[in-house]
């Protein structure tokens, strides 16, 4: 079974090079958990379960799943999804994304932006949230960024000024009506971006 596991793995895509990885971070998590960027199998380890502790996530099929994957893969010099792992179940106990935004600012800057941290309730209390943050600022100090920015919840705060974040200014929304008329852009139209 372990052997047929790691043959699956090798076979297996990743969202982004292992060089983003922060090894520190890699080396400070519990025994069992590994760092992972995002893989395109996390559709069967529940990937999408630990994203809906945030929002709605709706329905996926695997095929929705993989074109999303492969979208994200063709543009990722943007898009930097990672997971921790629970080894021992292969399932996902947590991920987080930071996207990372090219500016005319800035001499041509980088922006990270930091969204959708997620940590199954079953893995909560690990510092895994706080792992996923950290390996978020590595990625965009990799890639450049002069700063890398994040919304949250007020009561969320007191977290992220531990992980060295200090509020600035205010954040604001403005959500599309949704309509019985609103037409969505399939997998083909998506394709060409």
């Amino acid at each position: 079974m372990q052997k047929m596991l790691q043959t699956e793995q090798l076979m297996e895509e990743v969202l982004f090079e292992e060089r983003y990885l922060s090894p520190e971070v890699q080396s400070n998590l519990h025994e069992g958990y590994k760092l992972y960027p995002l893989r395109s199998n996390d559709f069967e380890r529940g990937y999408l379960d630990v994203l809906s502790v945030l929002t709605e996530v709706g329905a996926h099929s695997i095929d929705t799943w993989n074109t999303q994957f492969q979208f994200m893969k063709k543009h990722n010099d943007t898009y930097f999804t990672i997971t921790i792992t629970d080894e021992k179940s292969n399932k996902i106990a947590a991920t987080g994304t930071i996207l990372i935004e090219h500016k005319f600012v800035h001499k041509n800057g980088l922006v990270g932006h930091i969204e959708d941290i997620a940590v199954d309730a079953s893995h909560q209390g690990k510092k895994l949230g706080l792992r996923i943050i950290e390996a978020l600022k590595f990625i965009g100090e990799a890639n450049g960024c002069y700063k890398v920015i994040l919304d949250c919840a007020v009561k969320n705060i007191p977290f992220y000024e531990k992980c060295g974040f200090s509020p600035k200014e205010s954040q604001m929304a403005w959500y599309i009506p949704t309509t019985t008329t609103t037409t969505t852009t399939t997998a083909q139209e998506k394709s060409h971006l």
